[in-house]
């Protein structure tokens, strides 16, 4: 019960429905199939919720894992009580237990471990008892063979006390308290540095206080440290925190009360002050990552829900100069149909002889729009097409190029196209991005999307899986074709993985398409547990059965059948109807296992089955006035698209090959708390030019006054 109550506490979320939720994750469910499917068990927990828990879930394991890796160490050596056994099993996070388990803790040869040896460990306890002994006269007794005089005895001592006092749990978490509200992180250039690390010269002589600093700003410097160019420190001010351990154990005005006042301080600025400035900076780094990761996991979610163009014939480019632009032809499926090289930039610059080949591509393989890669030379591509005129309306989109080599090179690449090199398959992804960006991005590690901010010095595993479940999220949240999805798309749905969905594959190759989902259970492996968390995020697109078409569960088909004969109608009759609502009357259908969330979900898929919850693609038109930044005039307003955001704002592409920023304190007429309030991932927005600096390669937008 202990850990429900700790789960719900930092949660806020119900010890019922952590309860609930904890037994359906203990069953092999997914946060995906959970937030959809188990409204009623979990009383309609989003998957924002959901995860809090699981997360939380996933620590409190760690602390009982540690905890009960002390209780067996102390009790492996004798030292394990009833009070200290009762203190770990009540400490609330793994910190807590860590200050407990200090003083028992093995531990390498230190100074007071030498005292001991030379049998200082009694002087030590009668100066702590501050009686009004003179310290000199007691010291002597000890002085011997290890011992040379009365001042080496006491240094001993003090050396014993100073490891009492930084292992004194109240002491510690007093000064704790301290690093925490008051310490300042300050920084400062590496002698010899200046000119390497040019890049961080706002931090050469910087200081701010840790319980403000902005996560950018405390990730900035860290990764200054990190390349040798800064160097920190992060403290309180020293006497306050003297301050804080001498009322603990300084209790008299003895001579040995000045002796424990030596000691503490010696504490302080040996043991403790080293210790809590790494457990802080530990601490705010740990912040910093989740903030960090936040922002690339939402980044992410906005890219993998991206507008998509459908099911259209595309002419994806691979632009570049000397080596020319690579063109695949891909049909509705993204099957590709053609590929070719044409050179219609410098040094060749055979323009003419490459339009009228795209020209002639469009028409032969009834083209519907063209992706050009936003990388080099695809500004020059993109101009040389509108400059074009087709037969029919073709539009032409620009397209990320980010992680596109990656996947080009990877193996997934080469079992999908082994007889072509890596730039025609990185112009398959640039079309099929177009297409359909969530099925072609997932092919790429999500680290190599480029969105987000100081990526590679986050936690990697931290990173890693809300990445992960990001991916997991949006792809059972769009649904996938069972008869089209490719192995590694169908593995992120619920339930699923690379094992099964590889065999979904080769069922499928074997037998044909599936007819029906219920045939899922012949694929090998695929128990009834799979089948239950993946069934309602595959569709079947011609099925007999329409609901295979929709997100309804196959556990509700009976139900919808129901629902179907008593308002008169046959199922095919029932689904695509916008009046529903007025024909079925929930409340008839309400019962133990399936309540009004249920019912509304199946009520609203019925009315349009299958709907995709992402909007359609729309193309963005650069000025085409502005080619390169030195075009680029102060107080121009121009087009552009959000490339990423980050903490401290968000950067949009103007077609000029290089990226400006929009400060978090230009994007609105009003204060903004997060640029995730104001814009979104490939949002088109207008931006006017603040600044260009072509030296240090930075330009500066506003977005005040700029958007409706």
């Amino acid at each position: 019960m202990k850990m429900l109550e700790q789960l719900s506490a930092q949660t806020g979320i119900s010890i019922k429905q952590v309860e609930r939720t904890l037994e359906l994750f203990e069953n092999g469910s997914t946060i995906p199939f959970v937030a959809r499917y188990r409204k009623e068990m979990t009383g309609g927990l989003d998957e924002v919720q959901l995860e809090m828990i699981q997360e939380q879930w996933q620590q409190w394991k760690k602390l009982d894992d540690r905890r009960n890796a002390m209780l067996a160490s102390l009790e492996e050596r004798g030292l394990l009580t009833l009070d200290i056994k009762a203190a770990l099993l009540v400490a609330a996070s793994i910190q807590d237990a860590e200050d407990i388990y200090m003083p028992y803790k093995p531990r390498r040869r230190t100074k007071a471990t030498i005292a001991r040896e030379q049998g200082l460990e009694p002087l030590a306890k009668m100066i702590m008892s501050q009686g009004n002994d003179d310290p000199h006269r007691m010291a002597q007794r000890f002085v011997g063979k290890d011992v040379q005089d009365s001042d080496a005895a006491l240094q001993g001592a003090r050396d014993i006390i100073a490891e009492w006092v930084s292992e004194h749990p109240g002491g510690r978490q007093s000064v704790r308290q301290q690093f925490e509200r008051f310490a300042v992180l300050i920084s400062k250039m590496v002698k010899g540095k200046e000119e390497e690390g040019a890049k961080f010269r706002d931090y050469f002589s910087f200081s701010e206080s840790l319980s403000r600093i902005p996560s950018h700003r405390f990730m900035a410097v860290m990764r200054g440290v990190s390349e040798g160019i800064l160097s920190i420190s992060a403290l309180p001010e020293e006497e306050k925190a003297l301050e804080k351990l001498n009322r603990i154990f300084v209790r008299s005005r003895s001579e040995s009360a000045i002796q424990v006042e030596k000691a503490v301080k010696d504490s302080y600025k040996r043991l403790i002050a080293p210790s809590l400035e790494n457990e802080i900076l530990s601490t705010i780094k740990e912040k910093a990552d989740k903030q960090a990761v936040q922002i690339f996991a939402e980044n992410l979610r906005q890219l993998l829900m991206g507008a998509p163009l459908g099911e259209k014939r595309v002419l994806g480019i691979d632009p570049g100069f000397r080596s020319g632009c690579k063109l695949v032809c891909l049909d509705e499926n993204g099957a590709l149909l053609y590929n070719e090289t044409i050179y219609p930039h410098p040094p060749q610059q055979q323009d003419k002889l490459a339009m009228s080949k795209i020209s002639a591509l469009v028409a032969s393989y009834k083209i519907d729009a063209i992706a050009v890669g936003n990388g080099t030379a695809g500004r020059e591509t993109e101009q040389l097409l509108q400059r074009m005129r087709f037969d029919k309306p073709v539009q032409v989109f620009v397209v990320s190029e980010s992680g596109a080599s990656v996947y080009s090179a990877s193996k997934i690449a080469r079992e999908e196209f082994p007889q072509y090199d890596v730039t025609v398959r990185g112009a398959i992804s640039i079309g099929r991005r177009l297409q359909d960006p969530l099925a072609e991005l997932v092919k790429i590690d999500p680290k190599s999307i480029g969105v987000g901010q100081y990526q590679h010095d986050l936690d990697q595993k931290l990173l890693g899986d809300r990445l992960s479940n990001v991916v997991l999220s949006c792809v059972n949240q769009v649904g996938v074709n069972l008869n089209t999805a490719s192995a590694h798309l169908l593995t992120y749905i619920s339930g699923l993985g690379p094992t099964l969905a590889t065999n979904i594959v080769d069922y499928r190759n074997a037998h044909g398409p599936f007819g029906k989902r219920s045939e899922l259970k012949k694929v090998p492996r695929l128990g009834d547990k799979a089948f239950e968390q993946c069934a309602g995020f595959l569709r079947i697109d011609g099925s007999e059965n329409p609901l295979d078409n929709s997100a309804v569960h196959p556990e509700r088909y009976a139900l919808v059948e129901k629902m179907a004969r008593e308002a008169g109608f046959k199922l095919t009759e029932i689904v695509g109807r916008n009046d529903l609502r007025n024909v079925i009357k929930l409340d008839k259908y309400v019962s133990a296992e399936v309540g009004f969330p249920t019912l509304e979900d199946i009520l609203t898929e019925l009315e349009k089955p299958g709907r995709d919850p992402r909007k359609q693609a729309k193309v963005l038109v650069f000025d085409p006035s502005v080619r390169k930044p030195d075009d680029l005039i102060v107080g121009m307003i121009l087009p552009g698209i959000v490339t990423n955001i980050t903490a401290f704002g968000a950067f949009v592409d103007v077609g000029v090959k290089q990226d400006g920023l929009v400060h978090v304190s230009q994007m609105a007429d009003r204060f903004v708390s997060d640029p995730m309030e104001i814009v979104k991932l490939h949002q088109h927005v207008k931006v006017k030019v603040m600044e260009v600096d072509l030296a240090r390669k930075r330009i500066a937008f506003s977005m005040k006054g700029m958007q409706d």
